[in-house]
């Protein structure tokens, strides 16, 4: 498979980390660096790679993506509810990070037909005296680290199909909720969505 400018630019990055690191000297890291911009396969790539830790998570980033899931420009990079409510949903592009705030509000935001523009996705979470509901495809790679004060975030991740995108949420609920989840699949509910 031909890899892209952004494939190149997360290799880079695990060589960069290596010099810092010690793992590699100048003069190793641009050769390396010559050898990962001229790439135009994923084999290409691997060899670089392939005796410094972090390469695994590069390989598998790489790997191709859930149809139709992966590209395109975000086309909303927030939703901000106060004293309010804010949805995202339907068919829409999410950048690499993006940001919900609910303050004594409410945020949904479904991703069901969403895509992603970049195959890692950062959803920074904030519910102050509010609520925001992430509705999650079971494709897509869910981790979770956001915390709850006198509140409650959603703590569970799961596991989507290999080489689909990954969304992290952080954030945090003070007297508030972030709940992370996939949709029931009920019959009814499929029938209503026309799958």
């Amino acid at each position: 498979m031909r890899v892209s400018n952004a494939d190149r630019e997360r290799f880079a990055k695990v060589l960069h980390d290596a010099m810092a690191e010690g793992r590699l000297t100048l003069g190793e890291l641009e050769e390396r660096l010559d050898r990962v911009y001229a790439a135009k396969t994923f084999g290409d790539l691997e060899p670089v790679v392939r005796d410094l830790p972090g390469h695994q998570i590069t390989l598998q980033a790489a790997a191709p993506s859930a149809p139709g899931r992966v590209g395109g420009r975000g086309t909303s990079s927030s939703a901000i509810a106060m004293l309010s409510g804010a949805d995202r949903t339907g068919v829409w592009t999410i950048p690499p990070t993006f940001n919900a705030v609910a303050f004594m509000g409410g945020v949904k935001i479904n991703l069901m037909d969403a895509r992603f523009e970049a195959r890692e996705t950062v959803i920074n979470a904030y519910a102050l005296m509010g609520g925001i509901d992430i509705i999650v495809p079971p494709d897509v790679t869910v981790y979770v680290t956001g915390s709850g004060i006198m509140g409650g975030f959603s703590n569970r991740s799961t596991e989507g199909t290999p080489g689909g995108p990954v969304l992290r949420i952080t954030g945090f609920a003070f007297w508030g909720g972030v709940d992370v989840r996939t949709p029931k699949r009920s019959k009814g509910r499929r029938k209503h969505l026309g799958h």
